[in-house]
């Protein structure tokens, strides 16, 4: 079995990740894969049993640096908890004004595997999420907020809200919205209110 980080293997998920973010895992071929990545499909499934399994890897791959980002946004933000939460959807509106930016590329994956809840790319996309959620609610933990796991879900709500509603309108003010709201749902629940 190839090594994990192999070189070969990265060429082929970062080809994988271009593409599958651009146009959907349903309309990107395994051949387109192997083209961008500048090799031959035999060789793309040396590293991936399926193409399944390379939607997966493509996903597993964003996890760790989405966290680190949002946790970045957090952390550089001014003021208490519910400043730092805003902070996270003003960058994700931020970002959203890109024009190659399509999107959570965990939701528009699940949303095109809804069908095969199963799949390997739709557990790494519930672990992100869910890793997402924990993540969030041990920093409102130690900002003396109440039920920081339940508030952390709400707010998991609202970025996801935000985001579907985004694949609508293309207009990044929802996300902005929704961090207000997020705000207001961080303010409500700080233990020490000045």
């Amino acid at each position: 079995m190839p090594e994990a980080a192999s070189p070969t293997r990265k060429r082929i998920v970062d080809a994988a990740t271009k593409l599958f973010y651009a146009e959907g895992i349903g309309r990107v071929s395994v051949d387109a894969v192997a083209e961008k990545a500048g090799l031959t499909k035999r060789t793309l499934y040396y590293h991936f049993k399926s193409k399944d399994d390379l939607i997966a890897a493509y996903l597993d791959g964003r996890d760790q640096p989405n966290l680190r980002q949002m946790a970045s946004w957090f952390d550089a933000a001014e003021g208490g908890a519910d400043r730092k939460v805003e902070a996270i959807f003003s960058n994700l509106a931020r970002v959203a004004r890109h024009p190659k930016w399509k999107g959570c590329g965990f939701l528009r994956t699940a949303a095109e595997l809804a069908s095969m809840p199963g799949h390997p790319a739709v557990k790494v996309g519930s672990r992100h999420k869910s890793n997402f959620e924990a993540w969030l609610a041990g920093e409102l933990s130690g900002h003396d907020i109440e039920e920081p796991q339940a508030l952390a879900r709400e707010i998991v709500l609202l970025i996801d809200g935000c985001f579907s509603i985004m694949l609508i309108h293309r207009n990044p003010d929802y996300i902005e919205a929704a961090g207000r709201a997020a705000a207001t749902l961080v303010g409500a629940r700080c233990r020490n209110k000045d």
